[in-house]
């Protein structure tokens, strides 16, 4: 890890990116404070590929789960309490 100050790093930004895309973190301060760091975009390996399916047979749910609420449920939803209770703060 490399620490600048800005006018260092205005002044030889060029040779911290060099140094940046060879795998150096520069951290740019102003009074001796971290504000910005300068790290190499896409480095790294590319995240692996996602497949579909991966969990297919081991998810299992009732066959009516996805049906219409009920006007019943409808009511018992909209009368359940609502969390956090607004009488305990």
């Amino acid at each position: 890890m490399i620490k600048v100050n800005i006018q260092e790093a205005k002044t030889h930004l060029s040779r911290y990116i060099d140094q940046v895309e060879q795998g150096a973190v520069v951290i740019v301060c102003r009074h001796n404070q971290p504000v910005a760091e300068l790290r190499a975009v896409g480095g790294g390996a590319p995240p692996p590929v996602r497949r579909a399916g991966l969990l297919k047979g081991r998810v299992q749910w009732d066959p009516d789960a996805f049906l219409p609420m009920t006007d019943q449920d409808v009511a018992e939803f909209d009368a359940a309490a609502v969390w956090p209770r607004a009488d305990l703060k």
